[in-house]
């Protein structure tokens, strides 16, 4: 088993909360955490139609049938247990840790447990493995872009599984369109949203435009903002923000669109070796999206918010991130395995904009040794979790 990065936070926040919520896309070890962690609670899954059906009839019996509490998966699909918990966990007065949610509907799962947990309740993200995490089970292979090209979802490194990435990738479309986008949308509509997720694609790592996705698709711009506000709630999407810190430049205020996973993000964009990568005109804005999800690992699995920013000016200056954690962090992501100097033009403007000694500029770069050179540290992509996770 592939030890999680996320069960200390998971651990801290359950020794505080009496409930404790976990979020994060379909098939991201959600449920093997929280029965790792957890081996003495009993587990139920509202996936289960006889199971649902139960709660559903009377929350409160349900519950009380587990005093020492349980773990509760996809808890989303019985809306009435969030009340049911809080009246058990009020009134019991609750020791911390004693319901552990889960559900891969990231809105519905917090929304419920937001106006019915308020103050009793904590939430951790839990998103595909970390490289870290993976580094640490020895199973990072030497070229990052077969890495990148298979991505980190957990049931592709089970020892006991052969999934084909193209074929599991495939598989797991469907069940999404099945399971998380159906009802949401009408069933009419289920062929063009496949097309929507496939024209997204194409903008991960660049500035969002919903009239330009409007238009490939064929649908209008409020639909591309509805079905976009999906794929976020579920994982498969992240925007990133621009930064509000101007230094006196007139700032773009378009977020940046990015997928969570490059191995899905590849099998959208029809790549289906390390050649076509390579080759692909799409390579930098890939490389870039990788490391942005890596960033959203290394917050996430310490359950702490991203903090991370782009800034980019009207004339076209660009900082890939600006991210604002114990210090002030200004990284450029390059898809070169050279540490050439020309990598760190724009990071040195930056840094001389803004005059400040406490911001320390970074470089993630593929190649394989990270080193400082100018006082700028380029960061070797192998090193990438290791440097998230000590800022």
């Amino acid at each position: 088993m592939i030890n999680r990065i996320a069960k200390k936070a998971l651990l801290r926040l359950s020794g505080q909360f009496p409930v404790v919520g976990i979020t994060g896309p379909r098939q991201s070890g959600k449920t093997t955490l929280t029965k790792e962690t957890f081996p003495q609670k009993q587990y139920v899954s509202f996936d289960d139609k006889n199971m649902r059906e139960i709660a559903t009839s009377n929350p409160s019996d349900f519950l009380r049938a587990f005093p020492d509490g349980l773990i509760i998966d996809e808890a989303q699909k019985v809306p009435d247990i969030f009340d049911a918990i809080k009246l058990t966990v009020d009134k019991e007065q609750s020791p911390p840790g004693k319901f552990i949610l889960t559900g891969s509907s990231q809105f519905r799962l917090k929304k419920n447990m937001s106006d019915s947990l308020s103050g009793r309740a904590a939430f951790l993200s839990l998103l595909p493995f970390a490289m870290q995490e993976l580094k640490n089970a020895d199973l990072l292979p030497d070229d990052p872009y077969e890495f990148i090209l298979k991505g980190q979802y957990p049931p592709l490194y089970d020892k006991n599984k052969h999934f084909i990435p193209d074929d599991w990738f495939e598989a797991y479309i469907d069940t999404y369109l099945s399971r998380d986008v159906k009802g949401k949308i009408n069933d009419s509509n289920m062929s063009t949203f496949r097309k929507f997720i496939q024209v997204c694609a194409v903008y991960s790592g660049h500035m969002l435009s919903m009239d330009s996705i409007a238009k490939n698709v064929g649908i209008t711009a409020p639909t591309v903002k509805n079905w976009l506000s999906i794929l976020e709630q579920s994982y498969i999407i992240h925007f990133l923000e621009p930064d509000t810190n101007n230094l006196g430049h007139a700032l773009v205020k378009t977020p940046k669109l990015y997928f969570i996973d490059t191995g899905l993000l590849c099998h959208l964009l029809r790549m289906e070796s390390t050649k076509d990568l390579l080759l692909d005109r799409m390579k930098d804005a890939v490389v870039e999206t990788f490391a942005v999800s890596e960033l959203l690992k290394a917050r996430s699995n310490i359950a702490k918010k991203a903090n991370i920013t782009y800034f980019r000016d009207q004339k076209g200056f660009e900082v890939d991130i600006i991210a604002d954690w114990k210090k002030t962090f200004a990284l450029e992501i390059k898809s070169s395995a050279d540490t050439e100097a020309i990598m760190s033009s724009n990071l040195r403007k930056y840094l001389k904009m803004r005059q400040e000694t406490q911001t320390k500029g970074s470089i993630l770069y593929l190649g394989d040794i990270s080193a400082t050179i100018n006082n700028i540290d380029y960061v070797s992509w192998k090193d990438w979790g290791s440097f998230f996770s000590s800022k």
